[in-house]
Order: C-alpha cells, then sequence, then structure tokens
C-alpha cells in the first residue's frame, strides 16, 4: 500500500534494460536531462527497474549528478568528493545522510533569503555579499564537520615527549566519539537557531 501511495504522488519513470527511461506520465522516453529538469522544476519522480520493478531512484540521481559534472558544471569540489567516500564503510556512515540533508536544507533556506533580498535590495552588491556570505559560512560547516569525522584525518598520534609512548588504551575511544557527537549535535543546533532567527526577520 505504501508504495501504491508514493507511486501516486510523484512521476513513474521506467528504465529499461537498455538504458533507456520511460516516463508513464507522458507516455514518452526520455533523457537525464529531462529528470534533471523535473528536479528543478520541483517535480518529485521514482525511477523502477522496468523488470524488477526496485526502486533505483538513488542510483540515477546519482548518474544525472554526474553527467552534470563530466560537461564542466562543476559544484562538488573534490576534497569533499574524497571525504564523502572516506564514509562508506565507517562506523558513521549512518549518520552523514542526516547532517547532509539538514545542512543542504538550510543551505537552501538561506539561498532563498538571499535572492529575496537581492531581488528587493536597492544596493544589488551588498546583496550579493550577504549571499557570498552565506554560501561561504555553510560550506564552512561542511569542511570542519568532516574533517571532525574524517576516519583519516586524526592518524598522527599527539605530540609526545622523546621516549614516551602514546596511550592508546580502547577505553578513551568512546569518549572522543561521544565528543564528537556531542560537537555534531550542537552545530546542528545552531544552523536550526539560525534558521529560526532568519525566519523571524
Amino acid at each position: 500500500m505504501a508504495q501504491k501511495k508514493q507511486d501516486a504522488d510523484c512521476v513513474i519513470i521506467k528504465k529499461y534494460a537498455n538504458r533507456r527511461l520511460y516516463n508513464t506520465e507522458t507516455s514518452s522516453y526520455v533523457t537525464l536531462d529531462h529528470l534533471a529538469q523535473l528536479v528543478r522544476d520541483g517535480r518529485d519522480f521514482v525511477v523502477r527497474d522496468a523488470k524488477s520493478g526496485d526502486d533505483i531512484t538513488r542510483a540515477v540521481l546519482a548518474q544525472i549528478i554526474f553527467e552534470q559534472e563530466s560537461r564542466g558544471q562543476e559544484m562538488l569540489p573534490i576534497p569533499f568528493l574524497r571525504q564523502l567516500i572516506g564514509f562508506y564503510g565507517d562506523r558513521l556512515q549512518g549518520m552523514v545522510p542526516g547532517y547532509l540533508q539538514t545542512s543542504m536544507d538550510a543551505f537552501s533556506q538561506n539561498q532563498e533569503h538571499m535572492r529575496a533580498a537581492f531581488e528587493n535590495s536597492l544596493n544589488p552588491a551588498q546583496a550579493m555579499s550577504m549571499l557570498d556570505e552565506a554560501a561561504r559560512k555553510n560550506m564552512q560547516v561542511f569542511e570542519q564537520t568532516f574533517k571532525m569525522f574524517n576516519p583519516f584525518a586524526d592518524k598522527t598520534p599527539a605530540a609526545t615527549s622523546p621516549g614516551t609512548k602514546a596511550d592508546s588504551r580502547p577505553s578513551q575511544a568512546p569518549t572522543a566519539s561521544e565528543g564528537k557527537i556531542d560537537a555534531l549535535e550542537k552545530q546542528l543546533a545552531a544552523m536550526q537557531s539560525q534558521l529560526d532567527e532568519m525566519r523571524k526577520k
């Protein structure tokens, strides 16, 4: 029942073995560019394997991003991609999707606020400066959090005096992990607070 309800609320795209995509709403074959335009238009869609019926929307969306990046419309920094890949298989992998979703939601709402300021401002240069500042702060949040959780970032042992072995007792690991999680929760709370303030304004 859940699948039927989901299908009723969005466009169903079928992907065949020959990689062709079929839009069941328009009864026509479409391209990845068409699906990208649906996203920009705010239309929701689900891509299903024509044979098995499996939901393959995630893989197709990733393919759209790959196509956009390969055309020179580069938006994902290489360090970000490397850090993201590094989380696959890591024990903190499950936390990444929620954080990315929250961050992108915050970024999108900031963008809408900045666009409105730009359109209504008598000083376009000042509005553009505000937009750049919002984007810079959001990217800083991304970078700081990925540095904090990057499984390869803290491989260098802490400085110790000559001849002193670094303390690597297992009992310290949970404390460090809990500290990182607490820091992440504080960052998310701060982002939510900023969004609430912007809505009030």
